[in-house]
């Protein structure tokens, strides 16, 4: 088995010149890209891809309307990111759910919740205590990314290293590999330069 994305997620996020007010009115700065398009004539439209954000706009645009369609965009992503972010006692019975269907119930956590403290890893878990922490740059990710985090979590309260064992528990879950390379895409593109609005025709 590779290296487990989850003890490497990467240096903390580099500060670009945009950025955006999280939930808890801290700064979570991003990447953007605007790519212009001929064919647009028209309508914008904004997605994520790992770490970046990608705005697509038509071509005749001016430099002040791109400013201002990438503010709205970004707002809008926001906006549609912090309606699906669980809270804490969501995150909890998620774990709850994951561990019923992929670990017959066995992992059962004391608590789960997100913490800001960690950049250098996705998740934690401490099986004395029964605690498992998530971090905070999770939200806003896939689900089924939070799911293997929080399932990989839950299987460290059975297991507590990366052996044959602990590896043969995710196996039920079938986004696995999927979600790890989710994973190892983000960190690879966080250190990558930053290249302030890159523009591409």
């Amino acid at each position: 088995m590779p290296a487990d994305p989850l003890n490497s997620a990467g240096p903390p996020q580099r500060i670009p010149p945009a950025g955006r007010v999280t939930l808890d009115g801290q700064r979570r700065h991003e990447r953007v890209e605007v790519r212009r398009s001929a064919r647009r004539r028209r309508t914008v439209s904004a997605y994520r891809e790992g770490d970046r954000t990608i705005v697509l706009i038509p071509a005749r645009m001016t430099a002040e309307e791109e400013r201002r369609w990438v503010t709205v965009m970004l707002d809008k992503l926001a906006a549609q990111e912090e309606r699906r972010i669980l809270g804490d006692d969501a995150l909890a019975r998620r774990a709850a759910e994951l561990s019923e269907r992929y670990l017959q119930g066995r992992a059962r956590p004391d608590s789960v919740r997100w913490v800001t403290n960690q950049n250098a890893r996705w998740g934690s878990c401490t099986p004395a205590l029964g605690s498992i922490r998530l971090s905070h740059r999770l939200q806003g990710m896939p689900e089924y990314v939070i799911d293997y985090v929080l399932l990989h979590e839950l299987a460290h309260l059975l297991v507590p290293g990366h052996g044959p064992g602990f590896w043969k528990l995710l196996d039920s879950y079938p986004r696995t590999e999927r979600a790890r390379g989710f994973l190892e895409g983000v960190v690879a593109a966080e250190r990558l330069p930053y290249i302030p609005w890159l523009r591409t025709d």
